[in-house]
């Protein structure tokens, strides 16, 4: 499934940064941020890949994604564990 979403990021042009964030306690496994008007995904590179899968999930989630092709299984993922209204952020 990560594969899946970093490629799914890659397809959106949203790059995807792993980064050592110890000691961070308010975003430990990374979120969606923008840097210099960009829209970033940064990725605890010490995460466990399930919490990997479900940050950049979320993070991807914020887009629309009705016009994009997706695996089924990879649509159904997302729409499944969508805790967050889908938006147009993107």
């Amino acid at each position: 499934m990560l594969e899946h979403l970093e490629a799914l990021a890659h397809t959106l042009g949203i790059p995807i940064r792993y980064e050592r964030m110890e000691g961070e306690t308010t975003f430990p496994t990374g979120g969606l941020c923008r840097i210099k008007g960009n829209h970033v995904i940064i990725v605890n590179m010490s995460a466990a890949t399930g919490e990997k899968v479900r940050t950049i999930a979320d993070a991807l989630r914020r887009f629309d994604l009705s016009q994009v092709y997706l695996k089924p299984a990879l649509r159904d993922f997302l729409e499944k564990s969508d805790s967050h209204p889908q938006n147009s952020k993107g």
